[in-house]
């Protein structure tokens, strides 16, 4: 059979179903914020004998944030510890909205939203402990992963599956991307 008579594949419907609730706090979200230590990493720290911070991520919620960004949806991360690591993934990703070392999230966030011309309706954010509190209570849509402490899965309206480091973020993407009316485009793309 010669490739120019071969039947073209079906488009790919979307598998991904989200509750209608969650879809319509994610709907209008322009920047998701994004929480390192136990959300974009399994939390666990790692350090060299010279003691270099060691971190681990996983290719599938850096293929969200990249998706994201398609979808004109800003990824920003606010992060309490500060690493060369988590810098050169962060550039690989081609996040620039970001802040390291900083305990006091919220004043952080919020410089993050007056740079991009936005406010806390416009915002998702991801976390899994104290200090994301206060950048979550004031998202339109927040979540986190299935082992957080308990405040913040008591305010969460989203928990993934996956666990964190290990696509977590990445169901967090998705839900932000079919909330946008991107997801199923940008999955026709990876059909062929």
């Amino acid at each position: 059979m010669a490739l120019d008579t071969v039947t073209p594949l079906p488009a790919l419907q979307p598998a991904l179903r989200f509750a209608p609730e969650l879809l319509l706090k994610a709907q209008g979200v322009r920047v998701a914020f994004f929480d390192v230590d136990g959300v974009l990493t399994d939390g666990s720290l790692y350090f060299s004998a010279e003691g270099e911070t060691l971190k681990r991520f996983h290719t599938l919620d850096g293929h969200g944030i990249k998706l994201l960004q398609r979808a004109g949806i800003t990824p920003a991360v606010v992060t309490g510890r500060d690493s060369a690591p988590l810098r050169l993934r962060l550039k690989a990703l081609g996040v620039q909205h970001a802040r390291f070392g900083t305990e006091d999230k919220r004043p952080a966030a919020e410089a993050i939203l007056a740079e991009l011309g936005l406010d806390w309706s416009q915002a998702a954010g991801i976390g899994d402990d104290w200090p994301d509190l206060p950048v979550l209570r004031r998202c339109a849509l927040a979540s986190a992963p299935a082992h957080a402490h308990a405040e913040v899965l008591a305010v969460a309206h989203h928990i993934p599956q996956a666990p964190a480091g290990a696509g977590a973020a990445r169901e967090f993407c998705d839900l932000l991307l079919v909330a946008s009316g991107r997801y199923a485009d940008l999955l026709q793309e990876y059909a062929a």
